[in-house]
């Protein structure tokens, strides 16, 4: 399936595939809300155990996730918390370790992130050999969360490759003077990402920002993005939209 974009229907495109020349090795996919059996506020494909969705509804969610993308091992769910910390990710490590990020470059290993506004980065290297998962909300993207799976990857960036996933879109996205600066003072370069919104707020283009944060990097080599979770209530949750709802996963593995 080719990757599609949120005018798309999805009914039609439960999963999102990305269009990146990824090698065959390496696959992808970030979930919808469609196709799940949570209820109410959740309902859909929510596959987040910590947003108060009924537990059992979120093991088959995630039972429906594992069966449907025939996925090698269950994803390493992680206990996000906006920082820059990534887990080298194995098959011994237990889940739902403190980290915003996942790598690993043993096969078989499924690094995923959640995200319902904050925006999923995958990483992988031409050669197939090491993939990783990023969870950057705009503070772990000032702070770095991206240079970090970067690092983790240990290998030249001119190698890498990135798809940004589905995030809040910049025609909604309004932040305060803080996170202005947060990324302005550090890089002036980053003040197109912004326009002036009502005095005293900024409408922000995670997008742009994330993708200038990787170019200082040495990633050149960026698809996807285009996305708006929060405009998007049939195919996405949000939580700026909704406060109390689900999550999305966006997932990457090595075949075996």
């Amino acid at each position: 399936m080719a990757e599609t974009d949120s005018s798309m229907s999805p009914a039609r495109h439960p999963w999102i595939v990305p269009a990146w020349p990824a090698p065959a090795a390496v696959r992808a996919c970030a979930t919808s809300r469609a196709g799940g059996v949570s209820e109410g506020c959740f309902t859909g494909l929510n596959l987040s155990s910590y947003v108060g969705d009924d537990p059992q509804a979120v093991r088959q969610n995630r039972s429906i996730l594992q069966q449907r993308l025939a996925l090698p091992t269950p994803p390493l769910w992680l206990t996000q918390v906006h920082g820059t910390s990534v887990l080298q990710g194995s098959h011994d490590v237990p889940h739902a370790l403190e980290y915003d990020g996942c790598s690993t470059h043993q096969p078989g290993v499924v690094c995923a992130v959640q995200t319902a506004d904050c925006l999923p980065v995958l990483l992988c290297d031409r050669q197939g050999t090491a993939v990783a998962a990023l969870h950057a909300g705009w503070r772990g993207l000032a702070g770095g969360i991206l240079e970090a799976g970067v690092k983790a990857l240990d290998l030249d960036p001119a190698v890498l490759l990135a798809w940004l996933g589905p995030a809040i879109g910049p025609e909604a996205f309004e932040v305060g003077a803080d996170v202005f600066r947060a990324f302005v003072n550090n890089d002036p370069l980053t003040a197109p990402a912004f326009r002036p919104g009502q005095p005293g707020k900024w409408y922000a283009d995670i997008y742009a920002l994330a993708r200038r944060r990787l170019a200082r990097c040495g990633v050149s080599a960026v698809y996807g993005g285009g996305f708006c979770t929060y405009n998007d209530a049939t195919r996405f949750y949000s939580y700026r939209r909704d406060r109390t709802t689900g999550r999305m996963a966006t997932l990457i593995w090595i075949q075996t």
